[in-house]
């Protein structure tokens, strides 16, 4: 079942990140750290009405944020659509030990779907360039590489911004 998260399972999601982050570095991929995805982030997130989580038996197993806000590193990518009627994507999660059976498919169909049904024109996110994993996953979904950004307390790495137009 997805539905919106609450902050008394911040605590929980962080787990989900941590455990995603130890799992993207044994794989040589440092998309994740203490830096993000923070506490912090997830409780804004929160606020807005716009972290969901994926739960299964009343565990919690995945994260997604569905925004309309368009973070500023994104101002210089040339979007596919006018700037104004998107929704972004971040901190998609899916914890280790319930990775591959199609819970993150799940909830960016949700992502996907939502936005449709609010009468967005486009899906846009960033991966991290090293995450070839993530790239061959949003490339299948038909999202567009469109550019880099980078997020120097990630990594010296860029980011792929990819855009689905709905």
């Amino acid at each position: 079942m997805i539905r919106h998260a609450k902050i008394s399972e911040i605590k929980d999601i962080l787990n989900i990140t941590k455990a995603c982050a130890t799992k993207m570095q044994e794989n040589g991929i440092f998309q994740w750290n203490d830096h993000y995805p923070s506490e912090a982030a997830f409780m804004r997130d929160v606020e807005r009405g716009e972290l969901y989580v994926i739960e299964e038996k009343g565990t919690i197993i995945g994260t997604v944020v569905i925004s309309t806000n368009m973070d500023e590193e994104y101002v210089p990518i040339e979007w596919l659509t006018p700037n104004g009627n998107s929704t972004y994507i971040h901190r998609l999660s899916v914890h280790p030990d319930y990775q591959g059976k199609g819970l993150a498919q799940q909830l960016m169909d949700f992502a996907e779907n939502y936005s449709k049904k609010h009468g967005f024109v486009s899906v846009r996110l960033d991966t991290f360039s090293q995450n070839h994993r993530n790239q061959r996953f949003y490339e299948q979904r038909g999202y567009q590489k469109l550019g880099d950004i980078f997020f120097p307390k990630q990594s010296e790495h860029p980011f792929h911004c990819y855009e689905l137009v709905l």
